[in-house]
């Protein structure tokens, strides 16, 4: 099979299990998949909690532990940087969305395609449904978590600053976060799903009478099979610490921050120039 039909290959994209249901149409291999990521994040969050709480004589963590623990660790040093303090409820959300989306992301992996057209577990975050179900949680946990630091009006202040002929512009920054954090998740997994099913057409290549498709085939899957897991978890990296940056400014921490820079900047100079005061006192008097 030449190059050129390869490329020409009948790739099906964004084909779904799905059943109708009260006018409704549901993607059945997306519910199932999400459950399940959801369910094996549950089980290590469980898991987890029992290594640390069961005596344990040499005091050696598991592999598995180590790399939760860590992940927790570095997300607490992330919301207090961006809060200014440790809020457990951020922390809690910024782990599990980076579990799951990690966990949703590499069940791609997995062989479970029993034939060409079904597979039984596809990355849930290769569907828009999944993904801007999951941003439009995020964006109302903003709201409501700035309303609650902030009060109503003083969250929505933030929309007319630094001025009110910004709140246009202010307004649709909001509404494109969503937006933003859903295809780009939705975008990076999509992409690396065609591209497996691109190297599965090498297998039919041949070089005249030499069929070198299958080794071919085989070598690509591996190689972008690895670089797909690299693509996965900088994605739910990315989400979970962008969820945490939305939290950020959502408290007005750096505003903050900012502010009281600025006057402890001038408390430093009133007490230089007080100062320089007091050393020409003496002169004056002399």
């Amino acid at each position: 099979m030449s190059p050129a039909v390869i490329w020409a290959a009948d790739i099906q994209i964004g084909e779904h299990v799905q059943r109708d249901f009260l006018g409704m149409t549901f993607n059945l291999d997306t519910i199932w998949t999400t459950l399940i990521a959801g369910a094996i994040v549950v089980a290590l969050g469980f898991w987890a909690r029992a290594q640390l709480t069961r005596s344990n004589d040499d005091h050696v963590p598991t592999k598995l532990q180590l790399v939760w623990e860590f992940v927790v660790d570095q997300a607490q040093k992330q919301v207090e940087d961006t809060l200014g303090a440790v809020n457990r409820t951020v922390v809690m959300i910024a782990v599990a969305e980076f579990f799951f989306i990690l966990v949703a992301n590499w069940m791609e992996m997995i062989p479970s395609e029993p034939n060409e057209d079904y597979h039984l577990l596809p990355s849930p975050t290769a569907d828009t449904n999944l993904t801007y179900a999951m941003a439009v949680a995020v964006i109302v946990g903003v709201w409501v978590f700035g309303v609650r630091q902030n009060g109503l009006r003083g969250y929505l202040k933030h929309f007319v600053q630094p001025h009110w002929a910004m709140l246009p512009l202010n307004i649709i920054e909001e509404i494109t976060k969503p937006v933003s954090l859903a295809l780009r998740l939705f975008g990076n997994i999509f992409a690396g799903g065609i591209l497996l099913a691109l190297i599965a057409s090498l297998t039919a290549w041949s070089v005249g009478a030499i069929p070198v498709g299958g080794v071919l085939s085989v070598v690509f899957a591996v190689v972008w099979k690895l670089f797909d897991m690299a693509i996965g978890l900088i994605q739910a990296f990315i989400f979970a610490l962008l969820t945490v940056l939305y939290f950020g400014m959502a408290s007005g921490h750096g505003e903050h921050d900012e502010h009281g820079d600025h006057e402890e900047g001038l408390a430093d100079a009133d007490d230089v120039t007080a100062e320089g005061t007091r050393d020409r006192e003496p002169e004056l008097v002399a």
